[in-house]
């Protein structure tokens, strides 16, 4: 494993500074190189694994022999020739649905077989929501051995972007980095009411900026925060709930904001720069709602903040923060001073964050510590690039068959006249869409698929590109916290050992702003224009978050009703009718 590991890595940052490679090479050899962490090395009994490393094996060899072949195919035109390409094409098929049953679970995978299925005998549909029919030759082709389909647009975005701040991540985290993000936040927050709450916020916020996944940012942050937060007497579904809500955000948050802000840089053709400025106010006000909730609960509960003796010293601070200061530095000044492209700041960066693997805080030098972090980084990434490799590939079939066959173009009217036209009813539909799609998928997944089909309508209906998807984005996250299903809560409640629908129901109050802040964005845009326009965005920014320290009190800081309601009236009066919602 470390060995393919270490191959994935290299071939990934080779790709940055090596120039152009053709996709039907770069795109075939990625997924065959993420093939292994998830057929192979993921565990599991004896006919798991010896299926894994069957299914590993063709999948492998059908993806080398897309790569081997790539020039002979790209004059195929998309249409498969003989019983063998059609055999190489079942087999791509087959197994990208089983790495993503295998990587995150049936729903996603059945949603790709149902959209083949459809792709395939759709004809035989009547009414609107038939087509004409394709030649499975073409259909297929068109989905395995051309730049559509699995080895689409999506696709090169996981192979030139998303692995590399993948493993930008897995690099800051097995050193120093994951404890200067809590030195940093235990010190600017950990004397304050309610402090190791704000701990959570403020170390999930860092670290979500580089994970990406909120449950991962909640299994790593949690491990240190929640014990703190039990300890110091929080009721249990508070800090389930503090720390659900804290690392969702951690997917809106930039710099690096996860792999749906990649996926977005291609489906809108907007600068990544651009997108992460338009994300910095409502992000911040993500968190800011957060912040105030806790102040809310802090109140009610007399929450205790972190003991003087349990908050590091100065020194430890300076020391530990300089771990991810370096290579957010050479980050930033590589993307916004030296008009690098996202990805080459990236590997700069990555270069950074290794070299800092042979120091530590105290100083001193072990080489069987460099090692351990050196092989931590390497199989990490190599863990993480093949399950979002997983799921991005899978649902590239689904953005594919809408492609081939119209039937996004079919949603997007039945959207428009379900919707009468309306720009909010379409909102509303979209995001009922999005929350039912991104319980059962991940958020990057709900996104793509809710996108493809919804973003026409709504960008035709008056919205901006990148207003249209980072609402359906936002929405996308809501089930990270809402029930039924909540991935973030579950992994909170059960560190905590709570009933997950208490801290479900907390986890809701206290991301009020989840639900708030992508109708506001609409509402008034001009929140999500700090570049063009600093004035207006700030005065929006500062009425959104007056509107939402009035809802969080109303929903959280209350006891009695009418208070409750009053002050949740009117936040809800200022975010909305305030300023142009008609």
């Amino acid at each position: 494993m470390l060995v393919l590991a270490m191959a994935l890595v290299a071939f990934h940052l080779g790709l940055i500074f090596s120039g152009l490679v053709p996709n039907l090479v770069s795109r075939p050899i990625h997924l065959a190189l993420a093939r292994p962490g998830i057929f192979v090395f993921a565990g599991g009994g004896v006919v798991k694994r010896v299926s894994g490393a069957l299914l590993c094996a063709v999948g492998v060899a059908a993806c080398f022999w897309i790569a081997a072949h790539q020039s002979a195919l790209s004059d195929q035109y998309g249409f498969l020739e003989g019983r063998f390409q059609f055999l190489v094409a079942a087999v791509l098929l087959l197994t990208v649905l089983e790495g993503a049953r295998r990587a995150i679970g049936w729903p996603l995978p059945i949603v790709a077989a149902l959209a083949l299925a459809y792709g395939m005998l759709g004809q035989h549909i009547p009414g609107e929501f038939g087509h004409s029919g394709t030649p499975l030759a073409s259909f297929l082709g068109t989905l395995t051995i051309a730049e559509g389909g699995i080895w689409g647009s999506l696709t090169g975005v996981s192979v030139n972007v998303v692995a590399i701040f993948v493993i930008f991540g897995a690099v800051l985290n097995a050193g120093e980095a994951g404890q200067g993000f809590m030195n940093v936040a235990a010190a600017a927050a950990g004397r304050l009411k309610g402090g190791a709450a704000k701990v959570s916020v403020l170390s999930s916020a860092l670290f979500g900026s580089i994970s990406g996944s909120a449950s991962a940012n909640v299994a790593s942050t949690g491990a240190i925060t929640l014990p703190a937060m039990t300890r110091l007497g929080y009721p249990k579904r508070l800090a389930g709930a503090v720390e659900a809500v804290a690392s969702s955000g951690g997917q809106i948050m930039p710099p690096l904001m996860g792999a749906g802000a990649f996926v977005m840089v291609e489906l809108t053709r907007v600068p990544y720069t651009q997108i992460m400025a338009a994300a910095l106010l409502p992000a911040v006000l993500y968190f800011l709602a957060v912040w105030i909730g806790i102040n809310a609960y802090a109140r009610r509960y007399d929450l205790a903040a972190i003991d003087r003796e349990e908050q590091p010293d100065m020194a430890s601070v300076l020391i530990t923060s300089a771990f991810f200061l370096v290579p957010f530095g050479v980050l930033l000044y590589g993307m916004f001073v030296a008009g690098y492209t996202p990805q080459y700041a990236a590997c700069l960066a990555i270069l950074a964050g290794f070299a800092l693997l042979f120091f530590n805080a105290r100083g001193t030098f072990r080489v069987r510590e460099i090692l351990e972090r050196l092989e931590s980084a390497v199989l990490n990434a190599a863990r993480q690039v093949s399950v979002i490799a997983s799921i991005i590939v899978c649902a590239s079939i689904i953005i594919g068959v809408l492609a081939i066959t119209g039937l996004g173009v079919k949603i997007t009217s039945l959207i428009l006249s379900g919707s009468g036209g309306l720009l909010w009813p379409s909102l509303f539909l979209t995001a009922l869409a999005c929350l039912v799609l991104g319980m059962e998928v991940p958020t990057t997944a709900a996104y793509v698929i809710c996108v493809s089909v919804a973003g026409p309508a709504l960008i035709q209906q008056g919205l901006e590109p990148l207003q249209a998807h980072l609402f359906v984005f936002w929405f996308a996250l809501l089930s990270t916290i809402t029930p039924p299903v909540c991935g973030a809560v579950f992994i909170a409640a059960g560190m905590v050992g709570e009933n997950w629908l208490k801290v479900a129901m907390s986890a809701m109050a206290l991301g009020i702003g989840l639900y708030i802040i992508p109708l506001a964005m609409i509402a008034n845009p001009a929140v999500i224009e700090l570049t063009s326009s600093p004035g207006p965005a700030l005065i929006a920014f500062v009425k959104i978050g007056l509107g939402l320290a009035l809802i969080s009190y109303g929903v959280i800081g209350y006891e009695k009703p009418l208070p409750k309601l009053l002050s949740t009236l009117a936040g809800l009066l200022v975010v909305f009718v305030g300023f142009g919602l008609s």
